[in-house]
């Protein structure tokens, strides 16, 4: 038996089309246009790619995306400024801040400082609460792709048991609650947890973001279990996941690949969210 390959690109442009179709809709009835800013510190090169292809596909869909960059030694003070500038702009309706940022800032302070209506990344803590409690309107980006990616593929949740290996506010927590609010038993594992294949070799599904390349292999899936590998690892031999996936696409039945899988699914997720914060701002302006 070999998986079954989810092809992340393919969702996407379905779910960027059907993004494209709102947005015509919605500039129709509020005579005006989407626009997003991005705070940009540094000059990562790993981040700069992320942000070709989300500008790519905000183009696609009609919505603006702007950039505010700083130097590597923008103070704390600044950027917390800019992102109060931002805020009470009405003709910007959505902000990031794309991280990492340099380790001088503190990326919790920005989080906390973006207005909740226009968080598009999910990560203020009303918004983050919102999720825990089911209330889920702006979700992070990251778990709401693999919500998307089980949904596409017709994977039933309640009474599943779920591993995430990542306990991380931006991905492991809120994924976590997400697959909770769905009735699925849901363990999460990290860096500490010992003995990792007592958990992984008994999940139904396993979703796992370590960024550490081939850390499950065929001994941590059980047969016909759904594996989604979040992690993006950049090695000499170009990109991978946590997953070393020429062995488990033999075991598991359906298994998402790097690049490919969940990456463009989180771009398309960006989108969405883009659309609610715009909502958020013309709709209760």
């Amino acid at each position: 038996m070999t998986a079954t390959i989810v092809n992340g690109r393919e969702i996407a442009k379905e779910l960027r089309k059907k993004i494209s179709e709102e947005i015509v809709q919605l500039k129709t009835k509020y005579n005006s246009n989407p626009v997003i800013t991005t705070i940009i510190v540094g000059n990562d090169s790993s981040s700069k790619l992320y942000l070709r292809l989300r500008d790519n596909a905000c183009n696609e869909v009609g919505i603006t995306s702007k950039h505010v960059e700083f130097d590597a030694t923008v103070s704390q003070e600044k950027i917390l400024q800019t992102i109060q500038q931002l805020n009470t702009d009405d003709s910007v309706h959505g902000i990031l801040v794309q991280y990492p940022v340099p380790k001088h800032l503190s990326q919790e302070k920005f989080i906390r400082a973006i207005d909740q209506r226009k968080d598009v990344e999910g990560f203020n803590p009303v918004n983050l609460g919102r999720t825990l409690i089911g209330d889920e309107y702006l979700v992070p980006c990251t778990p709401l792709s693999v919500l998307t990616i089980l949904e596409h593929e017709h994977v039933a949740l309640k009474g599943k048991d779920i591993v995430i290996i990542n306990h991380s506010n931006v991905v492991g927590k809120p994924l976590a609650a997400l697959l909770l609010n769905r009735n699925a038993t849901v363990a999460v594992c990290h860096v500490f947890t010992k003995n990792l294949k007592q958990y992984t070799s008994k999940a139904d599904i396993l979703i796992t973001g370590a960024g550490v390349p081939k850390l499950i292999t065929t001994d941590h899936v059980k047969d016909n279990a759904i594996v989604l590998d979040v992690g993006i690892i950049e090695t000499k031999d170009g990109v991978c996941g946590d997953v070393d996936f020429e062995s488990v696409k033999e075991k598991a039945a359906v298994l998402t690949p790097v690049p490919g899988g969940v990456g463009p699914v989180t771009i398309a997720c960006a989108l969405k969210n883009m659309v609610k914060t715009y909502r958020n701002c013309v709709e209760n302006a």
